[in-house]
């Protein structure tokens, strides 16, 4: 049996249920809430929440607020999160696929969740002075 690894699902949609009825809302929404509690009866979801539609985002190596959002280059907007177990990238696709809310419109980003700084990128690139020769 393989060991673990952790996974995040990464949800955006644009507002497809303010175009579904009340009724229909409902409906799917008793569907993703069934399916969620399924992945913690199994003891795959490790944590996760819903997000505000609203924010800001932040770049430029100032630091400075470029737009609130939603954001209007976008008509989808990242929606929640959540941390799955899984034995293999593509065992969390296929949770990931079972979601009920992506036949109306909403994404899932899988993507493997590093755990120690020895697996970030940057981190990795910044030792690599470790081992270059000191300059004269």
């Amino acid at each position: 049996m393989n060991a673990k690894s952790e996974y995040m699902m990464l949800f955006t949609s644009s507002e497809w249920y303010n175009e579904v009825s009340p009724a229909e809302a409902k409906k799917i929404s008793e569907q993703a809430k069934a399916w969620f509690e399924g992945l913690m009866e199994k003891g795959c979801v490790k944590g996760g929440h819903g997000l505000g539609r609203s924010g800001t985002r932040v770049t430029a190596k100032t630091g400075r607020v470029i737009s609130d959002g939603p954001y209007p280059e976008s008509k989808e907007a990242v929606g929640g999160y959540m941390i799955v177990e899984a034995e293999s990238l593509e065992e969390a696709i296929a949770m990931a696929k079972t979601n009920p809310t992506i036949a109306h419109g909403t994404t899932v980003d899988v993507r493997p969740a590093f755990q120690g700084e020895e697996n970030c990128p940057l981190y990795r690139r910044a030792r690599m002075a470790d081992m270059e020769p000191a300059a004269v």
